[in-house]
Order: C-alpha cells, then structure tokens, then sequence
C-alpha cells in the first residue's frame, strides 16, 4: 500500500527535522553563555539557529497534508526549504560582511518565497475537507498565492513594476492572505449545514475497521467519512433489495 511506503519516509524527516533542530538549538544556547565577548562568530551562530529553526517549522508544515495528491507541493516546498537554507548558511558563514553575489542572494531570495509559498499551500491542503465551498475557495486561494509568488519573484530577478503594477501587487497579496484566513477557518471550524429532513444514520466502527478506513484514506488523501460513504454505497448498490411483496 502507499501508506505503508509513505510513512516511514515521514517518520525520517521528521527524526532529522527535530535532530538538527535540537543540535542547532544546543550551539544557540552555548553561545548565549559563552562567557567573554559577544563576537561574530556568536552572531553567525545564532543566526545558524534561526535559519535551522525556520527551515524545520517548513518541514513539518510540507508534513502536514497526506495523501498522493499532495506529495509534490510537499517534495517541492522542501526542497525549496533546503536550498534557501543552504544559500543562507553559505551567506553567513563564507560571505559574512561581504557581497555575496548577485546569483547567491537571487536563489536564497527565489528559493524562500517558494518555500514560504508551499508550506502555505501544504497547510492549507491539511485542513481542507471534500466540502464543495471549501474546495472552491481553496482553489481560488491556490491561483492569488501562485500569482504573488510569481509576482514577487519576477521583482528579485530585476522586474521594474510601475505604480499600476505595484497596486495589483498588494491587492493580490490582501486576497491571498483573506482567503488563506477564510479557507483555514472554514477548513478547521466549518461544517456544512443539513437540511432539516435529514435521516443520517449513525454508525460505531469497530477498532480494528476503523484504523484500516483512516488507512485507506490516508492512501487516498481523503477524509475518513467520505472512504465509509463510498464502502456503503457500492455495498448498498450491489447488495439485493429486500422483497417489498410480502
């Protein structure tokens, strides 16, 4: 199953998330009551923790949804975590107080909004559930976020924009930031309303059913009660109708 392919690769990155954190955690402490004078290589230090600490919340934010559907915005984003992080430790510890050329800092700059871009996308296709307004708002949400980060990285490759293009900028921006907020807040808290008619029927799982429906829609990135409903109704359909004659 792909479940079963998927998280043990998970459960790594998540060791080595929390590991190199911690380590960089450690040498951020040592420095802070490292007796003496607060020099450079403190400074570099630190900053060594930051940008570990950064990268790290990205990681775990690409971890966040499950499901195929998702793995590539999730592959992405960390790589383009990786690469900002790398680009940033090279800046601080072989260029510090020196240029470091336009190709390195492009690269940091265009690999970050990558990475801030997809773990916002990732975040985003965690909570979100098969609700049809959701789903669309999502959608719309996806294109304002793509679209300012194309935006701003065309401004870091040398992009000029007049001051019609610097507005459409920020309104871009104001609708990705609202929809984020709206699609995370329905996504967690929302529930579509039922209509007044409604006959649902609850149903208790047993244990052992139940961790393979949350299995299966892991495998398939979906929610549980829409992997139940699909069981039911191709059960329902294919099951002989009860003779109403008698």
């Amino acid at each position: 199953m792909t479940n079963s392919r998927i998280s043990p690769v998970r459960r790594i990155v998540v060791r080595l998330t929390i590991g190199s954190f911690s380590l960089a955690a450690l040498m951020g402490v040592a420095a802070l009551l490292r007796p003496g004078r607060f020099g450079d290589t403190e400074n570099r230090i630190l900053l060594t923790t930051l940008i570990v600490g950064v990268t790290s919340v990205l990681m775990l934010c690409y971890l966040a949804p499950a499901g195929e559907r998702s793995a590539l915005v999730c592959v992405a984003g960390g790589v383009a975590a990786l690469v900002a992080a790398g680009c940033a430790l090279v800046m601080i510890w072989a260029h510090w107080q020196h240029d470091p050329g336009t190709l390195l800092l492009r690269t940091f700059l265009v690999s970050g909004v990558l990475a801030l871009t997809l773990a916002q996308f990732a975040l985003l296709l965690s909570v979100v559930r098969r609700r049809p307004s959701v789903v669309r708002l999502l959608g719309a949400t996806l294109v304002a976020g793509s679209v300012l980060a194309g935006l701003v990285i065309a401004l870091i490759l040398g992009w000029n924009p007049g001051d019609t293009a610097g507005r459409l900028i920020g309104v871009v921006a104001i609708l990705d930031v609202l929809g984020t907020v709206v699609t995370m807040a329905l996504g967690i808290f929302g529930a579509e309303p039922r209509p007044a008619d409604d006959a649902s029927l609850p149903v208790t799982l047993p244990p052992a059913v139940a961790e393979a429906v949350r299995a299966r829609a892991t495998e398939s990135g979906r929610a549980p009660e829409d992997v139940v409903l699909d069981a039911v109704r191709a059960y329902v359909g294919s099951a002989p109708m009860p003779d109403q004659t008698s």
